[in-house]
């Protein structure tokens, strides 16, 4: 999930896709706030985050392994080991099994969903990063970094079935009702599109004005797509035709989105320290509704849609949280920001 830091403070207008003209400061009151701190033992970095509403876990990448954390309490419940580089975690709960990306080694982790234990490893392309389950194919998309490729693991065989070219360099990915997996390509500006059926690419959509997209979230009812763009912009697309329909001030080192289904917020988790609330306005139009501060280095989080509170892990760091390269976590300091109503 790297990134690379663009010195601009240019927002793009966007005038006539409706984008709201505010800055990521400008709007640091609302109903969301910070409700709980989840204190963290060790000083390993993360990435991906990803909360099991109905366990009630949160899994979250520490560089090497995976904490096992209760969603509600912070108590770690246990530990995945021995997954060198993690970025990201996917569940399959119709087989038990779980899968972690491990960027440092090339390979996927296969694990107990109630005992943790690693069952097997899999080879993937250079560099796993995102990770996503699809329930409907049974498969598990796994997008290469390096490899600029998404390696597909059928949950079942615990197999790689087909390895998908993407055509530049894949950040993360999400699917909808209709067959699709769209895939943000940071170094091309654009999403590539996955027929998930006959695991092929069917299309690639640039996206105008949007630099490196990395997070991305959807909204499968309405059929809108949201990317993280590292010039400080939220991307609002069309998933059915690739149309851009509108832009929206985000904050500086984003790494992630999540939209909430029941409620129609969409969240951006920046590394600058705050964190951006979006709602759809009575005349259509997205709006920044809120931007509230959070903690520098709170790039990545997870939203659990059954409370619908979003982790935000962040700690102290020996140096600047959004340089690169990024600077070592002081030991003992890492803690996961609940924010909810």
């Amino acid at each position: 999930m790297s990134r690379i830091i663009r010195f601009s403070l240019l927002v793009f207008g966007f005038i006539a896709l409706g984008t709201i003209c505010v800055t990521a400061a400008d709007t640091d009151t609302g109903e969301f706030k910070t409700v709980k701190k989840l204190p963290l033992e060790g000083s390993g970095r993360w990435d991906y985050l990803y909360v099991d509403g109905q366990s009630r876990r949160l899994y979250m990448s520490r560089a090497t392994h995976f904490s096992v954390i209760d969603a509600d309490s912070g108590v770690v419940v246990g530990d995945i080991p021995d997954t060198p580089g993690a970025h990201g975690v996917a569940l399959a709960p119709d087989f038990g099994v779980g899968f972690t990306s491990n960027g440092g080694e090339n390979k996927v982790s296969v694990f107990d969903l109630k005992t943790l234990k690693v069952l097997t490893k899999i080879d993937t392309g250079g560099n796993p990063d995102s990770i996503v389950y699809h329930p409907a194919t049974h498969d598990v998309f796994v997008q290469n970094g390096k490899g600029n490729s998404s390696s597909v693991i059928n949950a079942e065989k615990r197999q790689v079935v087909a390895t998908i070219p993407l055509g530049g360099k894949p950040e993360f990915a999400v699917y909808d009702d209709e067959g699709n997996l769209f895939v943000n390509l940071e170094d091309k500006g654009g999403i590539v599109v996955i027929d998930t059926a006959n695991k092929k690419v069917k299309a690639t959509w640039p996206i105008e004005g949007c630099e490196e997209p990395s997070g991305l979230a959807i909204d499968r009812s309405s059929h809108r797509l949201f990317s993280a763009c590292s010039n400080k912009l939220m991307a609002v697309v069309d998933s059915q035709t690739g149309k851009l329909i509108q832009t929206l001030p985000i904050g500086d080192d984003c790494d992630a989105l999540a939209f909430d289904p029941e409620t129609g917020y969409v969240f951006a988790s920046n590394g600058e320290g705050n964190l951006t609330i979006v709602h759809k306005n009575a005349s259509g139009k997205y709006e920044v509704t809120q931007n509230l501060t959070s903690a520098p280095g709170s790039k990545t989080m997870a939203l659990d849609a059954s409370t619908h509170n979003v982790y935000l892990p962040t700690a102290k760091f020996n140096g600047d949280p959004v340089a690169h390269p990024r600077p070592s976590v002081v030991p003992g300091s890492i803690v996961i920001l609940v924010v909810g109503k």
